[in-house]
């Protein structure tokens, strides 16, 4: 299973459903109205391009439903903003607890950060080691590590599916670096 929190317009959950039809993949987002066209989409008829093995859910990182608490092989976290940045980045721990709960053991949480000074992230560094040195006290607490930090590829970017990872391929002179960090349970 595989969760994509702050799934936003869902792109990246249909994606991986296609992709992988024996896997169910779960878009997470606080805000519904984001996902609601990729649900419909997943909702049609299998032979008018539905797919039933995606599912979204309308919840905050900070509550996610207990049902899903230590099922997903893989959580992801693409390109996250506001709250959900900062709570990734050492912004308290309510965030971070919250996406550590769904990992199951053995699991892994990645996390395609791409930080810049504007994003009000309260003195946190937005080049790559600082990137990597908040994640690490941001989940010091839980049970997940880090097992691989380095600048995101471009293949990359391009498989998350994201209007920002297209963004920042268009515009390489932007002054946010796409950061992967991948932790493990």
């Amino acid at each position: 299973m595989t969760i994509d929190v702050g799934t936003g317009d869902g792109r990246a959950i249909l994606a991986t459903a296609a992709a992988e039809p024996t896997t169910l993949a779960i878009g997470i987002d606080a805000d519904a109205a984001s996902m609601a066209e990729a649900s419909r989409r997943a909702t049609r008829a299998v032979g008018k391009g539905g797919l039933p093995n995606a599912l979204f859910v309308v919840a905050a990182a900070e509550s996610v439903p207990s049902e899903l608490c230590g099922i997903a092989a893989r959580v992801t976290v693409q390109f996250p903003w506001g709250s959900l940045l900062r709570g990734c980045l050492d912004g308290g721990p309510a965030v971070a607890d919250g996406l550590a709960a769904l990992v199951a053991p053995g699991g892994t949480l990645e996390l395609l950060l791409a930080p810049a000074a504007r994003d009000g992230l309260a003195g946190v560094s937005t080049d790559p080691v600082g990137v990597v040195a908040a994640v690490e006290r941001a989940f010091g607490g839980s049970c997940l590590r880090i097992e691989e930090a380095r600048t995101a590829a471009a293949a990359e970017l391009r498989a998350s599916h994201s209007s920002w990872a297209r963004r920042l391929l268009s515009n390489p002179s932007t002054d946010r670096a796409a950061i992967l960090v991948r932790l493990r349970s």
